[in-house]
Parts: C-alpha cells; sequence; structure tokens
C-alpha cells in the first residue's frame, strides 16, 4: 500500500521536525562562524578547534551529539619523507604515516621530530620502540589525553565523552595531514557524478586527521591510530539537496525508533546510515531526489543496507578496503539483523508508522490518500519563527562555545 501523497505527506512531517532547507542552513552558519570566531580568539593557543556531529550538520534531535576535535597547530603528519620539504622544520613536528602494516583505514604513525612544546610533550610520551623506531600509541596517548578536555569522562572511542548544557559531547585530541591520503585515492577517481568538481577539490585540499584509535584485529591495534575524515564527511553533507539531507534524517530515525527498538545488542548505527546515502548518491542509483520521490530513495537506501548485511560487508565511503561490519556483524547476530531487516522490508510503508515524529503524518496519508499535499517549504515556517530559532540559535551557541563574546 503506497498511497498517492504519502511521500510528500512524509516530506512535510520531516521538514517540521527536523527543519526545512532554510532551518538547516541556518544552524550550520550559526556554527560555522561561531568555529570561526572561537578559533580567531585562540589563535594564541597551541590547538585548533574543528567542531563535528549531528548538531553541526543540522540536527536538532534528543540524540543528536556535537563532536569536539583539537588539533595541535604545529605538528603535521606526512606520507612519505619526500614531503618534508614542504615544512620548516623549526616551527613543526612531523609524524610520519606508515599504513603497509596496519589493516585499511589504519596506521602506526612514526615520530620523526622531537614534540617538546608545551602540553604537547603528550606526545613524545606515549612514544613506544619498534624495530628502533619510535611509534606513538594510541592506547597510551588515550590515557593521557581522554579525561583532558572532560574530566572523570567516559572513554568513548578516541574520545572522552562528556556533557554541556544537557548535549553529549565527544572531545577527541588529533593529528592534522595536509595531504590526501594515499589509501583513498579511488575517492577522488570514482567521484564523477557526486560530489561536483568545486567540492572535491575542497575537500582533497583539506586533507585529513587521524584519532587515537586502533583496529580490534590487528596485532598492533595499541598503536594504530584510526585516518578520520571527519572534516570530507561535513562538507560532503553540507553539498546534499534537502530530500538527501532528509533521506538521511529518516534513515537515522527509522535506526533508532524502528530497527534499534528493543533490542539490546545495536550492531547499526548511524554512521552506517550516512555512509549509505553517501554512496548512493554517488553511485547515482536513484533518478530524482525529490519530495514526491522520498520514500523510493529512503527504500533503494534501505535495501542497500540490507545487501551489506547480507554479505558481511559494508565499505568505507574513503576507503572501500576498510570493512566497517568486521568483527562486529558476523555468524548468529548477522543471521538475526539480517531476519529483522527482512520482515521491515516486507512490511513496507506500514514500518514507518512506529516513526513518532512522523506517525501522524503517515496515517493521515494511508486515510486520506486522495488529499493534495504542499511541499513548498515557505508555507511551513513563518519568518518570525525563522527569527526566534536564528537567535535561539546563536544564544546557545555561544554560551557553550565562545564564552568570550561575553566579555
Amino acid at each position: 500500500m503506497d498511497p498517492r501523497h504519502l511521500p510528500e505527506s512524509v516530506f512535510v512531517g520531516l521538514c517540521n521536525y527536523i527543519g526545512t532547507s532554510y532551518q538547516i542552513s541556518m544552524r550550520r552558519g550559526v556554527w560555522d562562524i561561531s568555529q570561526r570566531i572561537t578559533n580567531l580568539l585562540n589563535k594564541e593557543e597551541q590547538v585548533y578547534e574543528m567542531w563535528s556531529g549531528s548538531r553541526k550538520e543540522g540536527f536538532r534531535l534528543a540524540s543528536s551529539d556535537t563532536d569536539w576535535m583539537f588539533s595541535p597547530k604545529d605538528h603535521r603528519v606526512i606520507w612519505n619523507l619526500c614531503q618534508i620539504q614542504y615544512y620548516t622544520l623549526h616551527s613543526k613536528t612531523l609524524i610520519l604515516s606508515e599504513w603497509q602494516m596496519s589493516p585499511p583505514g589504519f596506521v602506526l604513525l612514526q615520530l620523526l621530530t622531537p614534540s617538546y612544546r608545551g602540553f604537547l610533550r603528550e606526545f613524545t610520551l606515549s612514544c613506544v620502540e619498534m624495530k628502533n623506531r619510535y611509534y606513538i600509541s594510541s592506547s597510551i596517548y588515550r590515557q593521557i589525553t581522554c579525561s583532558k578536555i572532560f574530566p572523570f569522562s567516559d572513554v568513548h572511542g578516541p574520545c572522552g565523552s562528556g556533557n554541556i548544557g544537557g548535549v553529549e559531547c565527544d572531545a577527541a585530541q588529533c593529528l592534522t595531514c595536509d595531504i590526501w591520503p594515499p589509501t583513498a585515492y579511488s575517492f577522488i577517481t570514482r567521484s564523477l557524478h557526486w560530489p561536483e568538481s568545486r567540492v572535491l577539490q575542497d575537500i582533497v585540499k583539506s586533507g585529513c586527521h587521524f584519532v587515537a584509535i586502533g583496529n580490534k584485529l590487528s596485532e598492533h591495534e595499541d598503536k594504530e591510530w584510526r585516518i578520520s575524515f571527519s572534516l570530507a564527511e561535513q562538507k560532503l553533507v553540507y553539498s546534499m539537496n534537502h530530500c538527501q539531507f532528509l533521506t538521511y534524517a529518516l534513515l537515522k530515525l527509522f535506526l533508532t525508533d524502528v530497527i534499534n527498538n528493543e533490542t539490546e545488542e545495536k550492531l547499526l548505527c548511524s554512521y552506517h546510515m550516512k555512509t549509505v546515502v553517501f554512496w548512493v548518491i554517488q553511485l547515482n542509483m536513484v533518478p530524482s531526489w525529490s519530495p514526491q520521490n522520498l520514500l523510493e530513495c529512503f527504500w533503494i537506501c534501505f535495501k542497500v543496507i540490507l545487501k551489506w548485511v547480507y554479505d558481511g560487508i559494508c565499505p568505507n565511503f574513503f576507503i572501500p578496503e576498510n570493512n566497517m561490519f568486521l568483527g562486529k556483524i558476523h555468524g548468529y547476530a548477522q543471521n538475526t539483523l539480517l531476519m529483522r531487516l527482512m520482515g521491515l522490508y516486507e512490511r513496507g510503508v506500514v514500518s514507518l508508522q512506529h516513526i513518532p515524529a512522523i506517525r501522524l503524518y503517515v496515517l493521515h496519508a494511508l486515510h486520506h490518500p486522495r488529499i493534495f499535499v504542499s511541499v513548498d517549504e515557505h508555507l511551513l515556517l513563518s519568518e518570525s519563527k525563522c527569527d526566534v530559532e536564528m537567535f535561539i540559535e546563536i544564544s546557545t551557541v555561544n554560551s557553550h562555545r565562545t564564552p568570550h563574546l561575553r566579555k
């Protein structure tokens, strides 16, 4: 059963709950400007601050979090020794990334030059010797730094987790590389349809980061660092049209309220939902991303996830050789998850009723299939409401991120 105007009704429901394209753009703009101001005010500090996470992407869900990444300004990672020529050694600590002995998406970091600058000596304190070389141990580095931003915080992956103003926050100290990873060159060569060349060039020239977490199946887990594409992902999400973004939102809601609801072992996460949307857009699997086509976009993404679970392979968007299901979705757990997803797919649009945010819109479309639904976003949000939300957003970001401005 798929009434004629159900996709439009769901689109309107998501706009009211997630936000219109104007609201999403406004939220991102406020956070981008605030981040720039914060770094300008802290230009004498030793670290550069970068914000990411679902709140930075534009979501304002109860589960939306904020990720902070702190990167030392005078430390840089290089991919081969020839790249030393790009830096002035007396002002930069250089670190060599070695990926040959690690699984795809992970590296060993060899400290090439001393790191004694202020509290950044933590990199030196985290070094371990291996084959007469000094490598920065991710496990030791986490022990030293994870409670630095949030004292007594819980360790969550490479981050220290805490709470600021009722918002869950993850803070990770990371390392910056100005050069795009050789292991992710396939992302450049296959990006013919999406992202557009301007966005692609911006992503590539922004390089990547490294966060202190190793691969659990690797013999060098305690020493390895994971390549982070958080900045690239943020640029890709920003480049989505509103229907693509709402498809991503619908997958997130479906994951939380339906797939993972009342299940102890939550094998799928929001990052998998983001990854599948990236792949579906880039492979041009959807003929048209529009409100009238929203549910088709959603089900195509869902079918890709089904196939991934069936195969036990979830390819990382930037390094496809990195299977993000490896060691997590296999055996009995994989079969159980597959059966659950198959059941939801067979029930079709009825499953969407279990998402509280859009339940009334789904039921209305099912019971009144012939009623026309306008998808004009200008009719969904008044100008005064836009202004009020913008000032609230500015106040919220400033109170949590840039207290200097009130002085």
